[in-house]
C-alpha cells in the first residue's frame, strides 16, 4: 500500500535556495506547502552551509546589479520577520591589475561600467591607498583596488534556519530524510513524486533546489544539464600580526580579480579572517567527494597569502569543504522545464548565497503567478540558453 499526499508546491532541497523558497510559499494565503530534504537539515554535504558568504553589488553585468539590489531589500525583510540579523556589511573591496591583461578573463572595467550604469556608488583606489585603508594587504603599483561601501557578508547559518523556521511558523510542512526517488509531469497537469519509502505526492508546482544532485532528478523527466562538480576548499586563520587588522572594520571582504581568483572575508563566526580560491578543487560528483584538504589548492592559497596578506600566512586552524555546481557560463538557472512547466529548476551556480532569499521568491513568484517583478533580469538565466545546449567553452571567472 502507498500514501498519497496532495499539495500546492513540493520543494525539493532544503539548503539555501530550496529553504528560501519554501519559506517564500508559504507566505502565501492558502497555499499548501511541503519540503523535503534527503539529508538532515543544515547538513554538510552540499553547498551552503557555512558562516558567511559575500554579498555584494558589484558586477560585471547590470542585470546581476539590479538582481542584487533586490537581495538586500529581501533579506531585510527576511531579518526584519525572524528577528535575526543574516547581513553584516563590511565594505567590499575587488582589487585587481591596473592595466587590463588580456590573458585573463576578469575585466574590472566591466564592474566600473555596470555599477556606473546603475547609479551605484564606489570608489578607485591606488594600492597606496587600498593599504592605508586596510593595512593589512601588500599591494604593488600594479594593482589597484574598487571599494563599494554596501558590501559585507550573508551569514547561511543564520539565514537557512530563519526560512525554515519562519516556513513552518506560517504553516508549511518540512521533511528531512527524505528523498525524491521518482518524479513525472501527469495529464491533469500535476506532477507526481515518488519517495524513499513508496511514498507518492501530486503537487500543483515541484521546485527543485537541489544543486550537485539537479541531473538525478531531472533524469525521469529527460532531462539534463551540462554541470560540472567540483570539491573546494575556505581555510581559517589565526593572524600572526595583530588580529584587530581582520576586524570587520578594517578588513572589509574581498576578491581578487585575477586568476587564479580569490576571496575573503573578516573575522567572523571563527576566531579568525577567512580565505577560499574560486573554482580552485578538482572536478568530483556526490559520490567520490571527500572532506580531506585538497593539499595543491592549498599551497595556492599559501602563496597568495605571503604575496599579499602576509599576516595571514601561518597554517590555518580551519580548513572545510564544499561542492560547487557549476554551469558552463557561471550563471544561474531560474526557469521552469520547457516540457514540464509545473517543474522549475533553481541552480545557483556556486555563487547564489547573497541572492538565495531573492531567487527563492522569485521562482515562487514564476511558479505561483506565471510572472515575476525580477523578470527582466532573468533573460540570462533560463534553462533553454544556448550555453546548456552547446557548453563550449567553458569560463570559470569570478562573478
Amino acid at each position: 500500500m502507498t500514501r498519497r499526499t496532495d499539495w500546492d508546491v513540493v520543494v525539493v532541497g532544503l539548503g539555501a535556495l530550496g529553504s528560501a523558497a519554501v519559506y517564500w510559499a508559504s507566505r502565501r494565503p492558502g497555499v499548501r506547502v511541503l519540503g523535503l530534504e534527503q539529508y538532515e537539515l543544515g547538513h554538510s554535504l552540499g553547498a551552503s552551509q557555512d558562516v558567511s558568504r559575500i554579498i555584494r553589488l558589484s558586477y560585471h553585468r547590470p542585470d546581476y546589479v539590479r538582481l542584487a539590489r533586490r537581495a538586500y531589500a529581501t533579506w531585510a525583510e527576511v531579518e526584519r520577520e525572524s528577528g535575526t540579523r543574516v547581513v553584516l556589511r563590511t565594505g567590499g573591496l575587488d582589487v585587481g591589475p591596473r592595466e587590463k591583461d588580456h590573458g585573463v578573463e576578469i575585466d574590472l572595467e566591466a564592474y566600473i561600467d555596470s555599477m556606473r550604469a546603475e547609479g551605484v556608488p564606489f570608489e578607485i583606489l591606488d594600492a597606496a591607498e587600498v593599504m592605508r585603508r586596510h593595512p593589512a594587504w601588500h599591494l604593488g603599483d600594479e594593482h589597484v583596488g574598487l571599494f563599494q561601501p554596501d558590501a559585507g557578508l550573508a551569514d547561511p547559518s543564520r539565514g537557512n534556519a530563519a526560512h525554515r523556521d519562519l516556513a513552518v511558523a506560517q504553516g508549511a510542512t518540512l521533511r528531512d530524510g527524505t528523498r525524491v526517488v521518482g518524479i513525472e509531469s501527469r495529464v491533469d497537469g500535476t506532477i507526481g513524486l515518488v519517495l524513499d519509502d513508496g511514498e507518492r505526492l501530486a503537487a500543483g508546482r515541484v521546485v527543485l533546489a537541489t544543486d550537485s544532485w539537479t541531473n538525478e532528478l531531472l533524469e525521469p523527466l529527460g532531462a539534463r544539464l551540462p554541470l560540472t562538480i567540483t570539491q573546494e576548499q575556505v581555510s581559517w586563520f589565526a593572524p600572526r600580526v595583530d588580529p584587530a587588522l581582520f576586524a570587520p572594520s578594517l578588513f572589509p571582504v574581498w576578491i581578487w580579480m585575477h586568476e587564479p581568483s580569490f576571496y575573503g572575508f573578516p573575522t567572523y563566526g571563527h576566531g579568525g579572517p577567512k580565505i577560499g580560491q574560486d573554482v580552485g578543487g578538482r572536478e568530483v560528483t556526490n559520490a567520490t567527494r571527500t572532506f580531506e584538504r585538497d593539499e595543491d589548492a592549498h599551497a595556492r592559497v599559501m602563496a597568495f597569502l605571503e604575496a599579499h596578506l602576509p599576516g595571514m600566512a601561518v597554517e590555518p586552524f580551519l580548513t572545510k569543504t564544499c561542492l560547487y555546481t557549476l554551469t558552463p557560463d557561471r550563471d544561474f538557472v531560474v526557469d521552469a522545464l520547457p516540457e514540464h512547466p509545473g517543474v522549475h529548476v533553481l541552480l545557483g551556480s556556486a555563487h547564489a548565497y547573497k541572492f538565495a532569499s531573492v531567487l527563492g521568491r522569485i521562482i515562487v513568484e514564476r511558479a505561483l503567478d506565471g510572472v515575476s517583478p525580477s523578470d527582466p533580469e532573468l533573460a540570462g538565466f533560463r534553462i533553454d540558453r544556448p550555453i546548456l545546449r552547446d557548453p563550449s567553452p567553458r569560463r570559470t571567472f569570478v562573478l
